[in-house]
């Protein structure tokens, strides 16, 4: 809307060419950022006491950590504040002809509305498990699906028109077509290695990374601020892919693959960063509010459909390590208590608890130690994943 604006106002008097800045990315980025953590930082203490009076508290399950008991009540559906700051900044300052930013937006928004709906069950209808998983990972598949489907035509042409005229020809062919370079999967570490995957191996891939981000991203949200600061780590690192695969000089020098308009998603990243440290004021332990599911899948979808358009999805198993090792903790804990009660008749375990922030706080450490050890560890795997951007 900014950029719009400030380009009409230059074309009235050319005294106003100063303003010829709103159209350099990395300035709107920042601005996007400042605005998404002012509009969450003023919002915020309205918004939770909005929350405190509705008796918006999160449910505490009984067989969770009795740590935590003392937590019930506590506001929940904080996403919604998040969604809000992006949405406002993302509107404010990209430019609104670019055809990533609005799906990774519309994606966004459409997780929180499924995150919403659970969150809602649970703090209305007192039911701590929310909506049914069923009924979840069905919703979760039509969004990430249709996403993957336009993903697959956009990364491959240059422009709405021609992403439709490819998708013609991929049906008049027999569902057989050959793909660009740039929708392979990229190997990082190695020059210019790509992996065809067609389309259905690209929509496939696509639907488990938009899916599985979006699910492990919810697993890891379990301690007061354990999981935002993390998606704005992993977030400005896949802005900075955005940039560089947008501008073709720089793909061109680091050898990654030059697609046009990715560079214009540093915009919504920028604002996520600014919107998740907002949430962060108010989440840090102990904690004012949680983000819920309505925050959490709808976060981790946009992670995973960012780095999908920047084809970095080994990347972000990399930097997005805690997501990884949570979702699989508890995929491990289920499918070996279901083995060993099969094999032995009892169940047994892997971990003390799952997911693994909880196995760490029944080993004795403290709520805070995890906390601030999984940030450590997700700096450490950021840089290793910005150290592929060179290492080739």
């Amino acid at each position: 809307m900014l950029p719009s604006l400030a380009l009409w106002l230059q074309g009235l008097s050319p005294d106003l060419d100063f303003l010829r800045v709103f159209q350099f990315q990395t300035f709107r980025a920042v601005m996007a950022a400042i605005t998404a953590m002012l509009v969450g930082l003023g919002v915020g203490p309205l918004f939770i006491r909005r929350l405190t009076e509705l008796k918006i508290g999160q449910p505490i399950r009984g067989y969770g950590m009795q740590t935590h008991l003392s937590k019930s009540g506590t506001p929940t559906m904080g996403g919604v504040l998040i969604l809000f700051a992006i949405t406002v900044s993302t509107l404010l300052w990209f430019d609104p002809s670019n055809r990533f930013v609005w799906i990774v937006l519309l994606v966004t928004l459409g997780f929180g509305a499924i995150g919403w709906i659970d969150d809602w069950r649970k703090v209305v209808h007192k039911d701590p498990e929310g909506m049914r998983s069923r009924t979840k990972y069905f919703w979760q598949s039509v969004i990430g699906l249709v996403a993957a489907f336009y993903l697959v035509f956009a990364i491959s042409e240059g422009s709405n028109q021609r992403v439709f005229e490819l998708f013609v020809g991929w049906v008049a062919s027999g569902f057989t077509i050959d793909l660009p370079h740039q929708a392979g999967l990229m190997v990082p570490f190695f020059k210019e290695v790509s992996y065809p995957l067609g389309v259905a191996g690209f929509v496939l891939l696509t639907y488990l990374v938009i899916v599985g981000s979006s699910n492990a991203v919810n697993l890891t949200d379990g301690l007061d601020g354990l999981a935002i600061m993390p998606v704005v780590m992993v977030g400005g690192v896949l802005g900075i892919f955005a940039y560089v695969t947008g501008n073709a000089v720089f793909a061109d020098y680091l050898l990654l693959p030059h697609i046009p308009g990715t560079g214009e998603v540093l915009i919504f990243c920028a604002a996520m960063g600014g919107a998740g440290l907002a949430f962060l004021w108010f989440n840090a332990y102990p904690a004012q509010v949680f983000m819920g599911d309505v925050g959490a899948l709808a976060l981790g979808a946009a992670l995973g459909t960012i780095a999908v358009i920047v084809r970095q999805e080994i990347v972000l198993a990399v930097i997005g390590g805690v997501f990884v090792a949570s979702a699989l903790s508890v995929m491990l804990q289920v499918s070996w208590f279901k083995f060993t009660k099969w094999r032995y008749g009892q169940g047994r375990r892997l971990f003390k608890m799952a997911p693994l922030h909880h196995h760490f706080e029944k080993s004795g450490w403290r709520e805070t130690q995890v906390v601030t050890r999984f940030w450590i560890i997700t700096m450490l795997l950021c840089l290793i994943g910005l150290s592929t951007l060179k290492l080739r």
